[in-house]
C-alpha cells in the first residue's frame, strides 16, 4: 500500500525540451599518470584567473572536478559550453602539473591514497557506506532533459529499454587495480553497490515516487531527494529527467554523440506520451540482465528487447534505433551529432581502445592513461 499521505514533491516546470550536461574529470599527474588530489588548488587558480565559475563543481574526492553547462537548447550549444570550460580549466591544470582525464575508472590508482572533499554531505556518505564509498574511483557523464511533470515517471521506466545502448557506447572502465576485469564497464557494477544507486524502481505514478522518497527521508536513508542516486532519476528542482548511465567520456566527438542520443531518446518518449501512446517497458529482471550484459560485453552484447524475451545484437538494434530517432534529431538540430554514434561503433568504444593500448604496450597502464588524456586534446584523432 503506497503512503499517499506524505508531503508532496514539486516538479519544476521545464521550458521545453531543455538540455544540461555534467562531465566529470579526474586529475592525473603529467609524468606518473597517477591520480592527484589537486582539485582545491585548481579551483583557487581558476578563480584567481577568471573569477567565480559557477559551472565548475567539486565532487566527492579531491582528485575530481566536474564541468557543467547552463540550460541549453541544443547539443551543439551544450558542447560549446563544455569545451569553453575545458579551455578555462586546462591552463590552470597545466600550471599544477596535472591533466584532465575522463574514463569510467582509472586503471591503476590506489583508492586509499585519495582524499575526501570537505563537506557534510560527503562525510556522511563515507561514514555510511565505508569501504564501498571509499572505493568509488569512478567518473561519469550526466545529461538532464527538460520534461513535464506528468511524463517523468513513464519516461524513467521506458528509457530503461535503451539503458544498454547508452552504457555500451560509453563503456570506458575495463581495467581496475592493474587488472582487466573482463567487463566493458566495471564502473556500472561498482556504483550500484551504494544505497539508493543503480536501476530505478519502475513506479507508475508520481505519487508512488513521492511515497518512496518520503519513506527514505523518514527512515534516514537520505537527507535530500538528490541522494536518490539512480542511473535514471527525476530531478524535481530542475524539472528534468537526469540520465546517469554513461561512463566517463574521453573525446568531444563522443560527448556530442551521446548527448544527442540521450536528448533524442527522452524527447521522443515525451512526444509519444503527448500523442497519447503507452510507452513500452520491460520486466525488471530483463532490465537488470540488460544492464549486466552491456556492462560485461559492451558493443558485443545480445540484449533482451521486450517482455516476450526476444533478443538481438545491440549493434543491430542501435541501427534501427537511430533511424527511428532521425525525425526527432532534425527537430532538435542534432542530426550531425547523432550521426557520430555510428562512428563510436566503427572505430571502437573507449573500453576497446584501452584494451588495444594495453595489448600493444604489454599491459603498460601508464600508457593506457596517457592515451585517454591525449584523446581529449584538440585534433588528437582517435584510432
Amino acid at each position: 500500500m503506497w503512503n499517499h499521505a506524505c508531503v508532496g514533491i514539486d516538479f519544476a516546470r521545464s521550458n521545453g525540451p531543455t538540455l544540461g550536461v555534467e562531465w566529470e574529470f579526474a586529475l592525473v599527474d603529467k609524468q606518473s599518470r597517477d591520480l592527484v588530489n589537486a582539485a582545491s588548488e585548481l579551483f583557487d587558480l581558476v578563480r584567481e584567473r577568471h573569477g567565480p565559475q559557477p559551472r565548475l563543481h567539486k565532487e566527492l574526492l579531491r582528485n575530481t572536478v566536474e564541468l557543467t553547462t547552463g540550460i541549453c537548447r541544443t547539443t551543439d550549444q551544450a558542447i560549446t559550453e563544455l569545451t569553453d570550460m575545458i579551455n578555462i580549466v586546462r591552463p590552470a591544470a597545466d600550471e599544477l602539473g596535472v591533466d584532465l582525464y575522463s574514463a569510467g575508472t582509472h586503471p591503476f590508482a590506489n583508492w586509499s591514497a585519495q582524499q575526501l572533499t570537505d563537506g557534510h554531505r560527503y562525510e556522511e556518505l563515507i561514514a555510511r557506506t565505508q569501504w564501498w564509498g571509499r572505493q568509488m574511483l569512478i567518473w561519469g557523464v550526466h545529461v538532464h532533459v527538460g520534461i513535464s511533470s506528468d511524463h517523468v515517471i513513464p519516461i524513467v521506466s521506458s528509457l530503461l529499454n535503451q539503458y544498454p545502448h547508452l552504457l555500451a557506447l560509453s563503456a570506458s572502465s575495463p581495467i581496475w587495480a592493474g587488472t582487466d576485469t573482463g567487463y566493458a564497464s566495471n564502473r556500472a557494477m561498482m556504483f550500484q553497490q551504494l544505497p539508493t544507486a543503480g536501476l530505478p524502481f519502475q513506479f507508475r505514478t508520481w505519487p508512488e515516487f513521492e511515497s518512496y522518497a518520503h519513506d527514505l527521508l523518514t527512515t534516514g536513508v537520505i537527507e535530500e531527494i538528490n541522494e536518490i542516486r539512480w542511473d535514471i532519476r527525476p530531478s524535481p528542482t530542475l524539472g528534468t529527467v537526469e540520465i546517469r548511465i554513461c561512463d566517463g567520456v574521453s573525446t568531444v566527438d563522443e560527448m556530442r554523440a551521446l548527448v544527442a542520443l540521450t536528448h533524442c531518446l527522452v524527447v521522443d518518449l515525451d512526444d509519444r506520451l503527448t500523442r497519447g501512446e503507452e510507452l513500452p517497458t520491460m520486466p525488471p529482471w530483463h532490465v537488470q540482465e540488460n544492464k549486466w550484459r552491456a556492462a560485461r560485453y559492451g558493443l558485443d552484447a545480445w540484449i533482451i528487447l521486450d517482455e516476450k524475451s526476444n533478443e538481438r545484437l545491440i549493434l543491430d538494434d542501435l541501427h534501427d534505433l537511430l533511424e527511428q530517432l532521425a525525425p526527432t534529431a532534425r527537430r532538435l538540430e542534432c542530426e550531425t551529432e547523432l550521426d557520430l554514434v555510428v562512428e563510436i561503433a566503427r572505430r571502437g568504444a573507449s573500453y576497446q581502445r584501452q584494451r588495444l593500448v594495453a595489448k600493444r604496450t604489454n599491459d603498460d597502464m601508464v600508457a593506457v592513461v596517457d592515451s585517454i588524456v591525449q584523446e581529449l586534446l584538440p585534433g588528437s584523432g582517435v584510432p
